[in-house]
């Protein structure tokens, strides 16, 4: 504000002699005048922040500095870290009180600007969010949740992990159970050609598991005519003095007709149609 003997106010045209006056833009303006065009109206009391006054102002809008105060206690927030809810202000610690999370491990408020950690609805102070066996931050590291109870990895293995029967590392993912024994799903595999058997049939022998055509190459009964295996599962064959035959196999060594369900006779190692037995 200058004193100034030859200006008038912009606005109302009156001599500013010996008057207060502010300038705007180079135009000087009245006191009166400066408030009714450019000041702003406090967003509690409604009433002009003159230019007498300390303006506030808060995301486009403007207090009077008695005026800046919290919703729920009344305490100036002059100088002073402030929250809004829903565009009404707050201190910090009404705030914290009415709308920020617990400490799921403390239980005491978890003020706003300070880090946190969040899982499953729960939150933490970031020094409350340990592991329940060594007690040390968890942080970012991965874990693993257990009846209420985090735990860092490590600890995790060590106190519940299984051990895989095939190569003593604990299961921390998918694994596989059979015969009470746990093991890595890329562990289970066939004792022949190790491709895994998680997901589809197999059988075992003598306490190995083999897949379907590994156990047929090496225990099914071999076909008398076709030397190849007879799969297991429910496939139908011909049986007859130590002997096996698939049905499709099970044919005349003379006319090569199906014998299944028929009468036939043996000549050493092939089978015969009663019509073929005078030929050989």
């Amino acid at each position: 504000m200058s004193i100034n003997k030859s200006y008038d106010c912009t606005e109302c045209k009156e001599s500013l002699f010996g008057l207060k006056y502010i300038l705007k833009e180079t135009n000087p303006y009245c006191v009166k005048c400066y408030d009714d065009l450019f000041s702003n109206n406090c967003e509690v009391c409604q009433k002009v922040i003159g230019c007498t006054s300390k303006d506030l102002s808060y995301k486009g809008r403007h207090w009077h500095s008695e005026c800046f105060l919290c919703i729920k206690c009344s305490q100036s927030l002059v100088d002073r870290p402030f929250a809004t809810k829903d565009e009404l202000l707050m201190c910090v610690e009404c705030y914290s009180s009415e709308y920020s999370s617990k400490c799921h491990s403390c239980l005491k408020t978890i003020m706003p600007g300070s880090k946190k950690m969040e899982h499953k609805g729960n939150s933490w102070h970031k020094n409350c969010f340990t592991c329940n066996r060594c007690q040390q931050p968890i942080g970012t590291r991965s874990f693993i949740q257990k009846d209420a109870n985090n735990y860092c990895m490590p600890c995790y293995e060590k106190q519940f992990a299984l051990q895989c029967v095939t190569c003593k590392k604990p299961i921390t993912t998918v694994g596989v159970n059979y015969h009470d024994q746990p093991w890595h799903k890329e562990c289970f595999v066939c004792i022949g050609c190790k491709q895994q058997l998680a997901g589809q049939r197999f059988t075992s022998r003598d306490d190995f598991a083999y897949c379907l055509d590994c156990f047929c190459n090496l225990f099914a009964k071999k076909c008398a005519s076709c030397t190849t295996p007879i799969s297991i599962g429910g496939t139908k064959y011909i049986s007859f003095e130590q002997r096996q035959w698939h049905t499709d196999c099970f044919n005349c060594k003379g006319c090569s007709a199906s014998l299944v369900g028929r009468g036939f006779l043996t000549c050493k190692d092939d089978i015969l149609c009663p019509e073929c037995v005078t030929d050989f």
